[in-house]
């Protein structure tokens, strides 16, 4: 009897082990191609601009929390992505890769991270990117590996506000959207917009000029995203827009990360 209750105990924990980490999905945030430093009150230098601890107007770090309600684990990779060091990861999210005024030596996408990242989403990955506008993010590079799934960044400067008449930037979300169900008015300022070839479909096109800001496609077993702004930090999650004029930009990232939880694979 001590016997069996023991082995119940064990096949019960094994159980619960197993099926937490059959659950598991995790998002790996690049800290390779953004790589960005500013001194901190202390005088330290510190890692900032769209990255999981930055806490301030530049950071992710109210995303990060979006991620972990909707079931994902956080990680982040400083170092150039390779088939060893992207297992394990089910959505790797690169954010405004480096020009050379961000930054003192950029780390450029090369051919080899173009492969190693391209066979991560035909295996089943999960691909998301997140660019910039003319001039603040490095498009040569990036657009090779974009186009690799049939999206090329214009490198222009979509959707402009002057005089804070913030209605400039909006874009409305179609009704019966698949991705965002619950976002109805969001707000993108100044964002290149996309080229789409092969599969690629747009997600997020201006309702009444007609060009597209964020694309999709299937690629093997997994999917890419590629939006042309950074759109999800913190200045644009946390109210700085207020609440009485209909902007959705946190309902959007909720519905964007929902959608993704679906089209992740547990790794």
């Amino acid at each position: 009897m001590k016997f069996h209750k023991q082995f119940f105990l064990f096949a019960t924990c094994s159980i619960v082990f197993f099926v937490a980490h059959a659950q598991t999905k995790t998002v790996t945030l690049d800290y390779f191609f953004n790589n960005e430093y500013k001194k901190n009150a202390q005088g330290e230098t510190v890692r900032f601009h769209y990255t999981w601890e930055d806490t301030a107007q530049s950071g992710y770090s109210k995303m990060g929390t979006i991620f972990i309600q909707k079931g994902f684990q956080l990680k982040s990779l400083e170092t150039a992505p390779t088939k060893e060091n992207l297992k394990g990861t089910s959505v790797y999210l690169m954010v405004d890769p480096d020009t050379e005024k961000e930054t003192a030596k950029p780390n450029f996408i090369e051919a080899r991270h173009i492969k190693a990242i391209a066979e991560f989403v035909k295996n089943g990955g999960v691909l998301v990117i997140m660019a910039n506008d003319s001039g603040n993010v490095e498009f040569n590079h990036l657009n090779k590996l974009t186009e690799t799934f049939g999206i090329h960044l214009n490198g222009d400067s979509k959707s402009k506000v002057y005089n804070d008449k913030y209605e400039m930037a909006a874009f409305f979300i179609p009704i019966n959207d698949p991705i965002f169900t619950t976002a109805k008015k969001v707000y993108l300022k100044e964002v290149s917009s996309l080229q789409l070839t092969k599969n690629a479909t747009p997600i997020i096109k201006h309702q009444t000029e007609n060009y597209v800001v964020g694309a999709k496609a299937n690629y093997g077993k997994g999917t890419v995203v590629v939006i042309g702004d950074p759109w999800f930090y913190n200045e644009y999650l946390n109210g700085r827009l207020g609440y009485t004029n209909g902007w959705d930009n946190d309902k959007a990232a909720n519905d964007f990360v929902t959608w993704l939880f679906k089209r992740a694979k547990n790794r």
